[in-house]
């Protein structure tokens, strides 16, 4: 992330109006809610997780043993656990 100067970059009435606030400091200002993107959007990992815990899911339903879910999809027997018991199914 890089500084810039806010006398550059703000109308007068706006940087005065900060000043107020603060003088001389670094200030970040985040990105609009409505702007922002939830974790693993950009990249993907978001819906391979939902994916895969779904098949997680599906498998234990038709009968899987906890341990072969372990075996198969290199995950913990807590993790297992927390998958195909949680509340929530869309994550």
């Amino acid at each position: 992330m890089q500084c810039i100067n806010a006398a550059k970059l703000l109308p007068e009435h706006l940087l005065k109006e900060i000043q107020q606030y603060i003088q001389g400091e670094a200030l970040y200002i985040p990105t609009c809610k409505s702007k922002r993107r939830k974790w693993g959007e950009s990249s993907g990992a978001a819906n391979y997780y939902k994916v895969r815990n779904a098949e997680i899911r599906s498998r234990f339903q038709e009968g899987a043993e906890l341990y072969q879910l372990c075996e198969q999809y290199g995950l913990s027997i807590d993790s297992i656990r927390k998958i195909v018991y949680s509340k929530n199914p869309q994550s």
